[in-house]
């Protein structure tokens, strides 16, 4: 997001000058962590774990390729593309939409880069739309699109949070849709937030926050248009958390950040840490729709997408570890078969919440951050007068 405007619409003279460059670093801040030694992220896989899993349990990258280039963004309207989703019944298309500063409009797109299709939501504005989504209605086996207006970078500039749920087009012609909005706000306080995933079996919303100390939100099991509906955290998620998506199957979810992804068998549920190809300002992640691979891109003009293999290992466990209910519970309960003890990979409510990193080196960071931020807003206000 790169508004620096109140939730009223105005823009004092402070807060438009030292507030938009320290915000502005954040993001270096964090690719920063990426940097950190690889001993420094590691930590004991337990005994049991198989070579595959004690890998990720160790919070290395887990083998295999980076990725390849699939396409690049041909349509100069597509500048700040920050959510991705591949189609459930189109072949061959994903689809996209700009980051804040733009319409409520989304891009549909082929494997060549080239946009086939551009569709506006009707009555919608998009404050700070941040994460998309695609899913299946089980009824009628018909696509369904959702979209997260969900960006705060004040952490409360917002009362509340919105999503819009949109039946997929049945054709590639562009055209105005019609929308629903659900209204969310967050058990505990408001919170900036990038991520945002749909459980493909049983249509639970999940938000993901984008903090030092990231979680996992899940939202009601019915969805009310009349009244704002209750974010509760269920587990913990990595630092600078910018997208996240649910596997076709629903066995397994991926959280995005600046400089990694994770894979989960079920929040603080760590599967196995992924290595992603070098990207400017990686903002979007998915699956494909066999489940075998992710898609994930960058904002910027002719930003590129690529593709990423999932290791063979990693995928085997997820679909063969949890059915679709223990999937969806909240952290710390138990699913089905679950007696209570600790999975191959350390899992638990709470193991992930430095992304892999340890609370030593977490604090370290942090406290740099923050020492780094300070210089900053002192030198822009002093500027600023």
């Amino acid at each position: 997001m790169r508004r620096t405007k109140r939730a009223d619409g105005t823009a004092g003279r402070w807060l438009i000058r030292p507030v938009a460059p320290v915000l502005a670093l954040l993001p270096v801040l964090a690719l920063s962590v990426g940097a950190l030694p690889a001993a420094a992220r590691s930590a004991s896989p337990t005994a049991a774990a198989p070579p595959a899993a004690a890998g990720a349990a160790a919070g290395r990258p887990a083998a295999g390729d980076e990725g390849r280039l699939l396409f690049t963004f041909k349509d100069p309207r597509i500048e700040e593309s920050s959510g991705l989703a591949v189609s459930p019944t189109h072949d061959g298309i994903v689809y996209t939409h700009n980051d804040s500063g733009d319409s409520a409009r989304f891009f549909a797109v082929g494997m060549d880069g080239k946009t086939r299709a551009t569709f506006r939501l009707a009555g919608v504005t998009a404050r700070d739309w941040e994460a998309m989504a695609a899913s299946v209605d089980p009824a009628t086996g018909k696509g369904i699109l959702w979209f997260a207006d969900i960006g705060d970078n004040f952490d409360g500039a917002w009362p509340d949070v919105s999503v819009y749920k949109v039946a997929e087009p049945t054709t590639m012609r562009s055209a105005t849709l019609q929308a629903t909005r659900y209204r969310f706000r967050y058990e505990g306080g408001a919170r900036n937030a990038e991520g945002m995933m749909i459980h493909p079996k049983t249509g639970r919303l999940y938000i993901v926050s984008k903090e030092f100390s990231g979680s996992v939100f899940i939202a009601p099991k019915v969805l009310r248009t009349d009244r704002v509906n209750l974010l509760k955290r269920v587990g913990p998620a990595p630092i600078m958390a910018t997208d996240a998506a649910y596997a076709p199957d629903g066995s397994s979810f991926v959280i995005r950040t600046y400089f990694s992804a994770s894979l989960y068998r079920a929040p603080g549920d760590l599967i196995a840490r992924l290595t992603m190809p070098p990207l400017k300002q990686a903002e979007s992640i998915a699956y494909t729709r066999d489940g075998t691979a992710l898609l994930t891109g960058s904002e910027g003009v002719k930003s590129p997408v690529y593709r990423v293999p999932l290791p063979a290992g990693a995928v085997a466990s997820s679909a063969s570890a949890t059915p679709a209910e223990a999937v969806d519970a909240p952290a710390g309960t138990a699913g089905a078969g679950d007696k209570g003890s600790v999975t191959a990979s350390g899992g638990g409510p709470d193991k992930d919440e430095g992304g892999g990193i340890p609370f030593s080196m977490v604090a370290l960071w942090v406290g740099t951050a923050v020492g780094a931020i300070g210089i900053i807003a002192v030198i822009a206000y002093r500027t600023a007068r």
